[in-house]
């Protein structure tokens, strides 16, 4: 794991240590020095931390007029043990939220375990960003996370499932991958209706 690197060919439009808005602002980080970890395996370091023993983040893209972000994650999303969901809803949605952010894509391809608790962070985020007419939506899930998911009910919050996954995102820019996010739930809503 030490050597997946959060996608980088965004970088030239925006990096969350340079953004004064972001939780990561003034953040450094080195090439050489591994110190974050997901059990025993040591991950890159340009992986942000957020409280999480286990699962680990990067802000890769936010449009504060447009009011979108996408995060990729890494590493064991456990609510059971380390409430995860707390962490990524405190450290880092409560952030972008105040800065009028509502809609959410998250990157999952890196997560490969989910395990759940209660869902009142997830309602709380859902809540949140639905009043003001956001969304909260996954991309790539793996499918025994998905099953996961969907045991915990988490499927009234957060909206994935096939018609998410399989995405070619990372040639795109990060417009294109919002407008194709926001295109796939309008479809998946009219077809549920």
């Amino acid at each position: 794991m030490h050597d997946i690197e959060p996608h980088f060919q965004w970088r030239d439009n925006y990096r969350a240590e340079d953004d004064a808005a972001s939780p990561f602002y003034g953040r450094r980080y080195s090439e050489f020095s591994y110190s974050n970890r997901v059990y025993n395996y040591l991950l890159h370091p340009q992986w942000d931390e957020f409280g999480s023993e286990t699962l680990y983040l990067k802000i890769l893209f936010v449009d504060y007029d447009e009011r979108y972000a996408i995060l990729e994650l890494i590493g064991e999303w456990n609510d059971a043990l380390h409430n995860d969901i707390m962490f990524l809803k405190r450290e880092v949605i409560d952030y972008l939220m105040a800065e009028g952010i509502n809609q959410y894509i998250l990157i999952m391809e890196g997560v490969l375990n989910f395990h759940s608790d209660t869902d009142d962070y997830y309602e709380e985020w859902y809540q949140e960003v639905v009043d003001g007419g956001g969304w909260i939506a996954m991309l790539n899930v793996h499918d025994h996370v998905a099953d996961e998911m969907n045991g915990s009910g988490l499927d009234r919050f957060l909206r994935y499932g096939e018609y998410l996954n399989h995405l070619t995102w990372r040639p795109q820019k990060p417009r294109r991958v919002h407008e194709a996010i926001e295109g796939l739930l309008q479809t998946e809503v009219r077809r549920v209706f």
